[in-house]
């Protein structure tokens, strides 16, 4: 990671003399249409001038021109209208692509650390096996942090695997019709060891069931991303999420409330971009890929959902809403 950073330093040296994009895009931009007008401005002054120099020869200047003038004129205009788009496109797409580049060496940074970490305690837990004999007590309490990192190494690959197979064409959803409420008391009950120190609370607003056509697997991971990233930006002593379901005509929404670290304003359009993460989290352990609520909106979308965040600011938790079509997702079921 301190080579991958060197690199970045010698880079950012190496080119530090060039203006910035921004200012050579403006002056590029700048400069084409000055050209353009001058262009113009010259063809009608020597267009002019020709005019009057066939009008001393006694021709008439509209059979030599024959009003050809706004022809040229418009030929420079789309000529010049080109130039500047495709130059306003390249600037585009270079600034896209300079985004995207920070977001691969962030990914690249924080995935490292996320294979090292658990590697490295992996490696110590088995030379203390090695060089000591322990007691049974020690052992168990060993396997446990080992098993722990297992599970942190095993989650971290799994959102690689996943978001690769999500991405592809060739993924098939397979929707089974499902009560999502009852799936989600089942899934809290089921998982409820991953969880723990965290308080879970679910709020049922709906008058009746509502059957919504599910991947189960895809929508365990929804959840499991949602409340994990929950756990994992938090300063509580006593972590909690509220699950309130609601509904309204026919869209039904998932709402998951947390006591965390909360989100700054600038933040809210960018954490469901692929690798992005909000800026220097205070949590001492909040370090990721920058997968999960990007697979999370991944998740929502092939379910013809939409995801929303709001946050009353830094330290004041935040609140994760799904909104889900109901009759559109069953007629679909009904469909396949």
């Amino acid at each position: 990671m301190k080579d991958t950073f060197k690199l970045t330093d010698i880079m950012v040296n190496r080119y530090k003399w060039l203006p910035h994009p921004t200012a050579l895009f403006m002056f590029s931009m700048a400069a084409l249409g000055i050209t353009l007008f001058l262009c113009i401005y010259w063809y009608i002054e020597v267009k002019n001038g020709l005019e009057e120099f066939i009008g001393r020869l006694n021709f008439d200047p509209f059979l030599i021109f024959q009003s050809r003038t706004w022809i040229v004129t418009l030929i420079f205009t789309l000529i010049g209208g080109v130039i500047l788009a495709g130059i306003f496109m390249t600037f585009v797409y270079y600034q896209k692509v300079l985004q995207l580049y920070s977001y691969q060496q962030n990914f690249i940074n924080n995935f490292t650390h996320e294979l090292k970490t658990p590697v490295t305690s992996l490696k110590l837990y088995l030379e203390t096996f090695l060089k000591h004999d322990l007691s049974k007590e020690d052992q168990r309490k060993y396997l446990k942090y080992m098993l722990s990192d297992v599970s942190r190494l095993s989650g971290t690959i799994s959102s690689i695997l996943h978001l690769a197979r999500l991405e592809s064409d060739e993924y098939e959803r397979k929707a089974i019709s499902t009560d999502i409420v009852a799936f989600t008391e089942d899934f809290l009950k089921n998982n409820h060891h991953l969880f723990t120190g965290c308080t879970l609370r679910i709020y049922n607003e709906l008058k009746k069931p509502v059957v919504l056509a599910l991947d189960i697997a895809l929508f365990e991971m929804l959840f499991m991303n949602i409340i994990k990233n929950a756990m994992k930006y938090n300063h509580c002593e006593t972590p909690f999420v509220d699950i309130r379901f609601t509904a309204r005509l026919n869209t039904l929404s998932i709402s998951f409330k947390d006591n965390g670290i909360g989100i700054e304003k600038k933040d809210m359009n960018k954490i469901f971009r692929k690798f992005y993460q909000a800026g220097p989290s205070s949590a001492s352990n909040a370090e990721g890929s920058g997968l999960g609520l990007y697979l999370v909106s991944i998740i929502t979308k092939i379910h013809g959902g939409d995801i929303t965040v709001k946050s009353p600011g830094p330290g004041k938790g935040s609140e994760f809403v799904v909104t889900l079509p109901i009759f559109s997702v069953i007629q679909k079921l009904k469909r396949t």
